[in-house]
């Protein structure tokens, strides 16, 4: 099974933006520094602006931009904006459900994986965008002020 970037790309478009503060970046500007399309960063940020994690405008001065500090922004609020699962289900063909051995190794897993959600979301909460942005150096889109290219 593929593991989805979704959720990478969004970190890494939000550490651009915090690195940004003062001027919206566009997706195409944003496609260059993730190495992706416009089309991708667009999906994946609006998905972001739903949760009211970022915002956008069009126009000559027009991109996306924080709608909040980065310090405010946790990786739970974009995991879950996100709707990603970083964990992998466990669970039994449908089908198998009539077997009493299955209903129960689904509900022993699945309790291992509540448990195991539980602990993710807690860490998860614990760390923002700006604690990422924090260990991001140089600054990555601005290592010279005004030069876009990532670093």
């Amino acid at each position: 099974m593929k593991r989805s970037s979704r959720l990478s790309l969004a970190l890494h478009a939000l550490v651009h933006l915090h690195k940004q503060p003062h001027e919206a970046i566009t997706s195409t500007t944003l496609a260059t520094c993730l190495m992706t399309n416009p089309v991708v960063v667009r999906r994946v940020l609006g998905e972001l602006r739903e949760a009211g994690i970022v915002g956008s405008s069009k126009g000559h001065d027009g991109g996306w931009r924080l709608l909040r500090p980065a310090k405010d922004i946790s990786l739970y609020a974009i995991y879950r904006a996100m709707g990603e699962s970083l964990l992998i289900r466990t669970e039994s063909d449908p089908g198998d459900i009539q077997c009493g051995i299955v209903r129960t190794v689904n509900a022993v897993m699945g309790e291992f994986i509540a448990d195991a959600e539980a602990l993710l979301a807690a860490r998860l909460e614990r760390v923002s965008i700006a604690d990422i942005a924090n260990q991001a150096t140089p600054n990555p889109l601005h290592p010279h002020h005004g030069v876009h290219h990532h670093g």
